[in-house]
């Protein structure tokens, strides 16, 4: 964990105050997984903290929380979805990739030291109505 980690998870209770949302994935009251989504401004809205218990990985669980968090995110307006990892987080990048992110250029500060890869989803507009 970096300092970063530290200081979101210190403060998760501004992030829920500023409509953030935290989701598990819960089996026989284990937790498999969790995700949490916040906005960032201006319709962007943030995934972070995608974590599932080693033991049950591969169940779905994963994907569960972080479709959850775009869900979220989109029925609140974003029209952005953006997301920092590390090249070494293989099986969350697949998770990525398969709900439609794309690797964007790292445009970050120096916020976490590890984080090489960015991903971005940009929410499909409607077709217009004639």
């Amino acid at each position: 964990m970096e300092q970063e980690d530290r200081e979101i998870l210190s403060h998760v209770e501004d992030f829920l105050k500023n409509g953030g949302m935290i989701f598990f994935a819960i089996e026989d009251e284990k937790v498999l997984a969790t995700c949490m989504v916040y906005p960032s401004g201006h319709n962007v809205w943030e995934i972070c903290k995608l974590a599932a218990t080693g033991q049950h990985t591969g169940k779905g669980a994963g994907s569960a929380v972080f479709k959850a968090c775009m869900d979220y995110a989109i029925s609140h307006g974003a029209e952005k979805i953006t997301l920092i990892s590390n090249h070494i987080l293989t099986p969350a990048l697949h998770i990525y990739e398969k709900f439609g992110f794309k690797r964007i250029a790292l445009d970050r500060g120096d916020e976490y030291e590890r984080a090489d890869v960015q991903c971005e989803y940009i929410v499909p507009r409607p077709l217009p109505s004639n």
